[in-house]
């Protein structure tokens, strides 16, 4: 919602400031847009592979929304991984077996609603549950593998807001070419009234103008808004991770749990109080 707001003050001050002195009916000149807009998106396509350009158009939902998780689910999360821990100390690992295999009819899992919901984080806790039940049991080989995950997942994110960066990057470049284009019209009509040259050569810098506008306030913005928040968002998963950590290595189920919340950025982190009323306040789960 902040995002769209600043959106708004940036064209709302730009237009609304040029508003004062300068007529707007000049800056609308349809085929510069055309050619800025409509090359953008061609070079778009062609610079992105397909999951790119599926998640770009998706994307646009996140800068609405911002980060998927506040702190209640992160208190949620650190209560998913306190009750597996302690279920699994108190039975054993393959006492998971049922819920790793059913995660969303688990009456482990249900009692986490945001957290069964959420696909990506329950198929990646579950996995390298199951490989606990399977016996794996080397803590420093698992957690290579879960860093090449968590690199992967990231990776793919962050290439949608590389792609909307260098879609920014590009923009200003296309409204010169769209000026060039005004400037040939011009000269090509260099015989024509100085009022009508003067309207060819407005129309020439509207291109100019507008590249580089929607370059530095509109899809950097974007860019710089979906990296800082698939950023925040990825600390979900590195809280799954640490927690798992902590439990492969032995340590209690609280003690796994701190190591959770400690990596947790400190707007969301919830203090050990907290996070120690919630754990005592769990339904028991067999």
């Amino acid at each position: 919602m902040f995002a769209i707001i600043g959106l708004v003050i940036v064209f709302g001050c730009v237009f609304g400031g040029y508003s004062v002195h300068g007529d707007l009916g000049i800056l609308w000149q349809p085929i510069e847009f055309v050619i800025i807009i409509g090359a953008g998106i061609g070079a778009f396509i062609v610079a992105n592979p397909m999951p790119v350009l599926k998640g770009a158009g998706g994307a646009m939902g996140t800068l609405v929304k911002g980060p998927s998780y506040n702190k209640d689910a992160y208190v949620e999360l650190l209560g998913v991984l306190y009750a597996t821990f302690k279920l699994a100390k108190s039975k054993g690992d393959l006492a998971l077996e049922s819920h790793v295999e059913n995660p969303h009819d688990s009456a482990l899992f249900g009692h986490f609603p945001k957290f069964q919901h959420d696909h990506h984080a329950v198929e990646f806790f579950c996995d390298y549950l199951r490989l606990l039940t399977l016996g794996a049991g080397t803590p420093h080989e698992i957690e290579a593998v879960m860093d090449q995950e968590l690199d992967n997942h990231h990776a793919e994110l962050h290439a949608i807001s590389n792609a909307y960066q260098v879609f920014a990057d590009a923009v200003p470049a296309l409204g010169i070419v769209a000026a060039v284009l005004g400037v040939i019209v011009t000269m090509s009509s260099i015989t024509e009234p100085p009022e009508v040259l003067g309207g060819l050569i407005a129309a020439a810098l509207v291109g100019t103008f507008s590249g580089i506008l929607m370059s530095y306030g509109l899809l950097a913005p974007i860019a710089a808004n979906l990296q800082a928040t698939y950023d925040a968002d990825s600390h979900y998963m590195l809280c799954i991770k640490v927690g798992l950590m902590g439990h492969m290595q032995g340590y209690a189920p609280q003690v796994s749990v701190e190591f959770a919340r400690k990596c947790l950025s400190s707007n969301n982190r919830p203090t050990f109080a907290e996070v120690e009323e919630m754990t005592q306040n769990l339904p028991a789960v067999g």
